[in-house]
């Protein structure tokens, strides 16, 4: 599926669609997501401020799916943890920008080149309309190389 389809799936998926969240920027070839999420009635906490719920749910599936995407369906990848730091309160619209180095992608094809499992580690931040950062989140994607049968390695050969 291209970028811009999963975009646009992913805009309607009920999880965002219903939290305000909207990916505004998905690269054709998978190696930058820009994230929004306005601030709206229906997703403001008990303070007035964004729920934080909806601030871990704007960062969720994009590392993973990166990740796939870009090194192919020879490996598996998934989600193994997260973790969020709400560094001030969230008002507005806030965003979240992905960044996936090819340098980064040879370093997990290296690392899980002999079948061992990759866990790797991403940082970004949250920031609000004036660049302040609202939260740190961390995601951590499991990723290892498919394991073959002989038989598919001697129908490859």
């Amino acid at each position: 599926m291209k970028a811009s389809r999963l975009r646009r799936y992913m805009n309607f998926w009920p999880p965002f669609l219903f939290s305000g969240i909207r990916i505004t920027r998905f690269s054709d070839d998978f190696r930058h997501v820009r994230v929004e999420l306005r601030q709206r009635w229906y997703n403001r906490n008990y303070v007035g401020t964004h729920f934080g719920g909806s601030l871990f749910a704007m960062t969720d599936p994009f590392w993973m799916i990166m990740v796939l995407r870009r090194l192919g369906s020879d490996y598996l990848v998934w989600d193994q943890a997260a973790d969020i730091r709400f560094v001030k309160p969230g008002r507005g619209t806030v965003a979240v920008e992905f960044d996936l180095d090819e340098a980064v992608l040879d370093e997990i094809r290296a690392a899980a080149a002999g079948g061992e499992k990759v866990l790797r580690w991403f940082e970004m931040d949250v920031r609000d309309g004036a660049g302040d950062v609202v939260a740190r989140v961390r995601k951590q994607v499991y990723v290892r190389r498919k394991r073959r049968s002989p038989e598919a390695d001697a129908a490859k050969a």
